[in-house]
């Protein structure tokens, strides 16, 4: 049942329109909030459509001042707590966040829970480190937006995100206990029920059919909201003593296995408006998409699908409007830009570290670190109250010191860069507290550690701190200094990266170098970086230090091109941390 919450606890949810000669439409990202809304019946939020986004301003009175400012800091859609200086932005997100307030309200919806998917991990990595995340929440939405533009300008070709979704939904599929769904799956191809048969069975039933395979069986059932799970029957011996490796492998019923997820929610929109735009104007071209046709007539069968698209108003295809597909398409290449270049083979690194560093060293370049400004500065940590302490979370006593002088060396750092009126972003209690003429912003992916951090600043009163969970991609506000402690691998580049676009300071402490990974943004090679763990040899410790110093010698001169001036430091006292490396960079020009 439906439940609505007081108007004055609601959220405030903004979604972008565009107008064209007064015609108002929307980006599909949008779109996609308001099929969610739909889906979960959730009344949780007031919506406002926005098109300008400067021109943001707080609806309801009682709200905290400098809450829309946070909004306006970030890529739309965003929801913004009332009461509170928190803001969740981004099209992930968003929706999960939707999900979880529905599920607060309604907690009898098991088929709104279930759309997080197994341990509720849905679309939860950000696009930065998760290909599929990325494909899902940003190529697609972005791909379909620019064909709507152009339609017949990408007619011939497909883009290379449907063209990578299909791909996807081609592949065998992996879950949790594949291997007893797996077993059940082929029970059901001895019993030669060709009702229950999946696709690709010796009596495989033609994609337009209604007659759902076993995976679809499984999924449908855990959909519905008043699912009695059947009882458990033993398989044959003979099935029970099938090797692993001889089990049928499980094909996609929805966009990530089995069951209707988050992900099918995002995609639906999107393939939806594609789908009408093939075959408006090449209807031919539909027959290249065979998987994305039979998930697009799967997903047509669930009842709260067709309630939600018709309270949206969205006409899905009907089944006779779809072009039977073949079994082996003539794969299309990619449109235009979209199409992918050769991919760089990265080659074996032969060796190690030490003859790389001697290599480096002949030619001038060799870690050099700066002496540390202010090495027996501390905060008074006995003097603040226990909420600003780190000792308050949960931690050893031994970690909590070693926190406290991490902290110690970025906040001081910090202090000698900022000014009254500063916007400093990151380890924001601290900074909060001690520099209460500073606004700190804390943008973390992570809701968990928000939460906590916004409860501790609610004890201490603070008024200068904000809280945006979203990635790192979906700010784009301005600000002072950027502060990270131990960001992780490629995290430490996206900080840095961001800083320079905004001509802003920054104070980083790098972490995980044996994470740093190629992106989208970012290359780079093999890194040694990583030995520097307390139970390593002396010696190995010393080449992990100098491979550190050697990486962050490399993100120092990146800075330095771009009119910077960079210190590579390491904190006092150095056992504070493994990884105890510091950059401080400022803006000369």
């Amino acid at each position: 049942m439906k439940q609505t919450e007081p108007q004055k606890d609601r959220e405030s949810l903004y979604l972008e329109v565009t107008t064209v000669n007064g015609a108002v439409s929307f980006p599909l990202h949008s779109s996609i909030v308001l099929f969610l809304l739909s889906y979960t019946e959730c009344s949780s939020f007031h919506v406002y459509l926005v098109t300008d986004q400067a021109s943001i301003l707080l609806p309801l009175s009682g709200l905290v001042p400098g809450a829309a400012r946070l909004v306006r800091m970030c890529h739309l859609p965003a929801a913004l707590e009332p009461g509170a200086c928190f803001c969740r932005a981004g099209l992930a997100v968003v929706l999960r966040h939707i999900i979880q307030r529905a599920c607060q309200l309604m907690p009898g919806r098991r088929d709104v829970a279930s759309l997080l998917g197994f341990k509720n991990t849905c679309l939860k990595a950000c696009a930065e480190v998760s290909q599929w995340t990325r494909l899902c929440e940003l190529d697609i939405p972005s791909t379909v937006d620019r064909h709507l533009q152009n339609p017949e300008d990408q007619m011939c070709r497909l883009p290379a995100a449907i063209l990578n979704l299909e791909k996807r939904l081609g592949e065998p599929v992996k879950v949790h206990n594949d291997d007893k769904i797996c077993r059940q799956k082929l029970q059901q191809q001895k019993k030669g029920d060709s009702q229950l048969k999946g696709p690709n069975t010796e009596t495989e039933s033609h994609p337009n059919e209604s007659h759902p395979g076993v995976e679809l069986t499984a999924a449908l059932a855990k959909l519905s909201a008043d699912a009695v799970l059947a009882p458990s029957t033993r398989e044959r011996s003979d099935i029970r003593k099938v090797k692993t490796t001889d089990l049928p492998e499980l094909e996609h019923v929805f966009a990530e296995g089995l069951y209707f997820t988050l992900t099918d929610v995002v995609l639906l929109p999107c393939v939806h408006q594609y789908l009408i735009s093939l075959q408006k104007h090449t209807p031919s071209t539909l027959s290249h998409l065979p998987l994305l046709l039979r998930w697009y007539q799967r997903v047509k069968e669930l009842p709260s699908v067709l309630r939600a698209t018709k309270d949206c108003g969205m006409a899905l295809l009907s089944l006779s409007t779809v072009d039977p597909c073949p079994p082996q398409p003539e794969a299309l290449r990619p449109s235009g830009a979209e199409q992918e270049g050769p991919k760089l083979k990265q080659e074996p690194f032969v060796g190690g570290p030490r003859p790389t560093l001697s290599k480096l060293q002949e030619n001038g370049i060799d870690a050099v670190y700066a002496a540390h400004p202010c090495p027996s500065w501390t905060v008074d940590w006995e003097s603040l109250p226990a909420a600003v302490n780190p000792t308050e979370g949960k931690m050893s006593d031994a970690r909590a010191v070693r926190k406290q002088q991490q902290l110690n060396n970025l906040v001081a750092m910090v202090m000698e860069l900022a000014r009254p009126g500063h916007t400093v972003g990151h380890v924001g209690i601290v900074l909060a507290y001690t520099l209460p003429k500073c606004q700190v912003i804390l943008i973390e992916n992570k809701e968990e550690s928000l939460v906590r951090a916004r409860d501790r600043s609610a004890q201490l009163g603070l008024t200068n701190i904000g809280f945006i969970q979203t990635n790192l991609d979906y700010f784009t506000g301005n600000f002072n200094i950027g502060v990270a402690l131990h960001a992780c691998g490629v995290a430490t580049d996206m900080v840095l990266d961001c800083c320079l676009q905004a001509r802003a300071g920054f104070v980083i402490s790098p972490c995980c170098y044996g994470f740093i990974q190629n992106t989208l943004k970012f290359n780079f090679p093999k890194r040694f970086a990583d030995q520097t763990a307390v139970s390593l040899p002396p010696e190995r410790r010393l080449i992990g230090k100098r491979c550190m110093g050697l990486v962050d010698l490399d993100r120092s001169w990146a800075a330095e091109t771009h009119g910077y001036s960079v210190r590579v430091m390491t904190m006092v006292p150095e056992g504070c941390s493994p990884k105890n490396n510091m950059l401080v960079g400022i803006p000369t020009r």
